[in-house]
């Protein structure tokens, strides 16, 4: 998909955006929805929270854009220095884009980010929203961290494989028609002159390289053969 760091960048805006707001609904309304309006009194979620000053977070209490920006700088860091890179090469250690379907890998590549983000996620959000008027101790706070993950993984796994990649896949390429026509024209008007077509899928695009970097290592495992003859 994204093929040079600014389209990375803007790939992984369009993710963390998204991403964090279903978390911040799926905490709020589904997960503590009944006990914020128990406390409260409140006939609904929003009426809770306006109830109580905001949301929780850090030993106070935020209005619910403060949580979603400061979620959101968490998460989109998180994201560029280690799910989008490490989540590709743990997908390469299992599926090989020269021989596995590119639909295959980038569900390898999805299923990878979720394992790792969504753990280092949990961590972070179990520091921001740990009840620290009742003290600290660390042996709640792992407790708290291991709740966060049972409760979020069912959501990031099927949220993100079905649902918010999908649709920013579909975003992105929305947004970057005219560079993604481009390279197909390009592509068309190769092949009509006999020349061979790059790949314009990313995951194809590696493919070739890993294949032109086998070939390459072969040679020169055969030269270094024929020096030791």
């Amino acid at each position: 998909m994204p093929r040079n760091q600014f389209q990375r960048m803007v790939f992984a805006l369009l993710t963390v955006l998204i991403t964090v707001h279903a978390y911040i609904f799926y905490s709020l309304y589904v997960v503590n929805g009944t006990t914020l309006m128990n406390v409260t009194g409140a006939s609904s979620v929003l009426g809770a929270i306006r109830a109580q000053g905001g949301v929780y977070m850090f030993g106070t209490m935020l209005p619910i854009w403060a949580v979603v920006l400061i979620e959101f700088c968490f998460a989109y860091l998180l994201e560029n220095i280690m799910g989008s890179p490490c989540s590709f090469k743990l997908a390469c250690r299992v599926f090989d884009p020269r021989k596995n379907h590119p639909m295959m890998f980038e569900s390898a590549i999805i299923c990878a980010t979720v394992g790792l983000m969504c753990p280092a996620m949990s961590f972070i959000a179990a520091f921001l929203y740990y009840p620290y008027y009742e003290g600290f101790n660390i042996f709640t706070l792992l407790a708290n961290w291991l709740k966060l993950v049972c409760f979020n993984f069912p959501f990031a796994f099927f949220t993100q494989l079905f649902f918010i990649q999908p649709f920013v896949r579909t975003l992105f390429k929305a947004l970057f028609r005219k560079d993604i026509q481009a390279r197909e024209d390009m592509a068309h008007e190769k092949e009509q002159q006999g020349e061979k077509i790059k790949p314009a899928d990313e995951t194809e695009a590696i493919a070739d390289i890993i294949k032109r970097v086998d070939e390459i290592q072969a040679e020169l495992k055969a030269e270094q053969a024929k020096l030791t003859k």
